[in-house]
């Protein structure tokens, strides 16, 4: 791996290629254009890398031994590591771009590929590696929220944005109206809502809701839970 930085905040760019002078030419004129730029000799190498962090974008080769590009890119999204992709291939076989683009791929070059072309391939790539990063520091501070709340409250949580009434809710969860009210309120102190509307919002911006139904502390949560609501009763 070569690391060679650049001159402005293009972004944090790897290149994987199996041809070290096809890397060395990359590297120099990207650089140049403004990319901290990382060179990669083969897939492993560059899966190698990420115990270190993960670079903003990826440009790949489509064409190498052992691991080839499309293997990679499957490889990244069962891992669950999206970086935007753009290929690069000597062979632009139709069949295999539209597998790469369904894929996820934000564009697909073929070699040898004109400069003004690849720049702006990669700085649509940057726009979309700056969304992501925008929203997954959304998603890890809504996650970071979510996870202060208790179970009962999670519980009112999935029935508020469900459109249920306090009375209701209170009749399904067993407990009072006053009771609710209460959890509510707190629900929405803890994810910063300032209105139910905004409280579905977040609900759905968070699309994993595994801790909603998690059983795991479940009783010991309910029990703190009811020693400060006073076993729902000691509320109002």
């Amino acid at each position: 791996m070569l690391t060679q930085p650049g001159t402005s905040e293009a972004g944090h760019l790897a290149i994987v290629d199996d041809d070290a002078s096809v890397l060395r030419s990359l590297s120099r004129l990207l650089s140049l254009h403004g990319y901290t730029v990382e060179t990669f000799l083969s897939a492993s190498e560059f899966l190698e890398s990420l115990v270190q962090g993960e670079p903003e974008l990826l440009l790949l080769d489509l064409d190498m031994p052992s691991l080839d590009g499309l293997t990679l890119q499957a490889t990244l999204a069962g891992r669950g590591v999206r970086i935007p992709i753009v290929f690069l291939s000597g062979h632009g076989e139709v069949a295999t771009s539209v597998r790469a683009l369904q894929a996820g791929a934000l564009d697909f070059l073929e070699k040898p590929v004109n400069e003004g072309t690849l720049v702006a391939a990669l700085n649509r790539a940057t726009e979309t590696a700056h969304r992501l990063r925008a929203r997954r520091a959304l998603m890890e501070d809504l996650q970071e929220r979510a996870r202060s709340l208790t179970v009962r409250e999670r519980e009112v949580f999935r029935w508020v944005v469900s459109g249920r009434l306090n009375k209701q809710t209170a009749a399904i969860l067993g407990t009072r109206e006053k009771t609710i009210k209460v959890h509510r309120a707190r629900v929405m102190a803890k994810m910063r809502a300032e209105s139910v509307a905004d409280l579905v919002r977040i609900y759905d911006l968070l699309d994993s809701w595994s801790w909603v139904n998690d059983s795991s502390n479940r009783a010991s949560e309910r029990s703190a839970d009811e020693v400060r609501d006073g076993g729902d009763n000691g509320v109002g």
